[in-house]
């Protein structure tokens, strides 16, 4: 599998990812360039892809939506998203699990 672009922070992982919003449904795609590639199936406007896109990672991780937070690139595809609560090791897992692998 590519290597994943993964920060282990104080209190969970800052992850960098690729949104596509607009999609024809929300998934994880891949990895693109060390980042997780994320297809939105929202338009990318007043910031609903942005809402989607923390939405499905809570669902996705058994998180609360208040664990994941845009850190930069709010109005950019290229995102770093924080997440806490969370290690490495279940970032990684979960883009396994989706049966992402190369």
């Amino acid at each position: 599998m590519d290597e994943i672009r993964l920060e282990q922070t104080k209190n969970g992982v800052t992850v960098f990812a690729k949104i596509v919003p607009g999609s024809s449904k929300t998934s994880i795609a891949g990895i693109l360039g060390g980042m997780i590639k994320i297809k939105i199936a929202s338009p990318p406007e007043k910031g609903k892809a942005n809402k989607e896109l923390i939405s499905f990672l809570s669902k996705k991780l058994g998180l609360r939506k208040n664990d994941i937070s845009i850190v930069s690139g709010e109005t950019n595809p290229v995102k770093q998203i924080q997440i806490i609560g969370v290690d490495k090791s279940q970032i990684q897992n979960l883009v396994v699990n989706i049966g992402v692998t190369k």
